[in-house]
């Protein structure tokens, strides 16, 4: 198992940490020593979490913030309130997303759910919580994608899916977009000398409620095709699959830009090891055009925050 190294007198923010990946980077990295913001859109959820945490770990420092990656206001609210109370952010991890849902739903900005809440929301995030970021030491942030990236493709011609909504499809494309982001930010920061180290993850098949939650947007279930491959297919433990997320944010060997998976059987299951990004995700121009369609969507642009 990945063990976290001390991380006594620094500031991570995870988002989604109420439950799944999330609940498990936060409370290895409290364990760990690091001050924790649970970032979460449902408090009474985070606080139960900081409550289950501090159970196991009673000396854990966890703070419960409230942001809605599906509302690009409550991100400036939650960008603006860490701002003002904190001198440095060393750890962003871009952990929260919705999958699949049944029906096509868009975000309070109109966006599609998954585009919005996956990427668009993640991304005014990150760029808005730059200057804080960049005033630690030796920042990350570590941006979770998934192996459906793999399948994606930046679709410019209907980014909102308003022409025909495809579930999968559209998670795909927003996990690719995450890992797009990802990199350009590696590239942004290298090119102008930041001391940040900006990586990307996938878990792997973990089991987590991510597939049936999706699904119960929609009043229903996970699709039949999802809930034999959970049966059938090589799954892991949030535990391990936590892993390859806890050791970009974490790991001295973590490289800027890199990308960590599970080192098992289709890319699913087991030990974190450096895996091959899709080759649409390596493509520099590609990824400096979905950052620029990214700040004229959300009007969060970088050389406001970090020129």
């Amino acid at each position: 198992m990945y063990v976290v190294p001390d991380q006594t007198g620094k500031l991570a923010v995870v988002t989604g940490a109420n439950s799944g990946t999330g609940k498990e980077a936060a409370k290895r990295l409290a364990a760990a020593g690091a001050r924790v913001v649970l970032a979460v859109r449902t408090v009474a959820k985070g606080e139960a979490a900081r409550a289950e945490i501090l159970a196991e770990f009673p000396d854990a420092q966890l703070e419960v913030r409230r942001i809605d990656l599906a509302d690009l206001a409550s991100v400036r609210e939650f960008a603006d309130g860490l701002s003002a109370d904190e001198p440095h952010l060393d750890l962003l991890v871009n952990n929260a997303g919705v999958m699949t849902p049944p029906s096509r739903f868009t975000t309070r900005d109109g966006f599609e759910l998954q585009f919005g809440s996956n990427f668009l929301g993640p991304f005014a995030l990150t760029v808005q919580l730059l200057p804080l970021v960049l005033a630690a030491p030796a920042p990350r942030i570590a941006t979770m994608s998934s192996g459906a990236a793999n399948f994606g493709r930046i679709q410019y011609d209907d980014l909102q899916w308003e022409r025909r909504y495809r579930p999968n499809q559209a998670y795909s494309q927003s996990k690719l977009a995450d890992l797009m982001m990802s990199n350009h930010l590696a590239r942004l920061a290298a090119d102008r000398g930041w001391p940040l180290l900006s990586v990307a993850a996938h878990p792997g098949y973990t089991r987590t409620n991510l597939q049936s939650a999706g699904a119960s947007l929609g009043g229903g279930t996970a699709p039949l095709y999802a809930r034999i491959a959970m049966r059938v297919f090589p799954s892991q433990d949030v535990e391990i699959g936590t892993e390859p997320l806890l050791y970009a944010a974490t790991s001295p060997d973590a490289q800027a830009g890199a990308y960590y998976g599970p080192a098992g059987i289709f890319g699913a299951v087991g030990p974190t090891k450096l895996v091959q990004a899709p080759k649409r995700a390596l493509d520099r121009e590609a990824n400096a055009r979905l950052w620029s369609v990214a700040e004229e969507l959300t009007g969060v642009s970088i050389e406001s925050y970090a020129a």
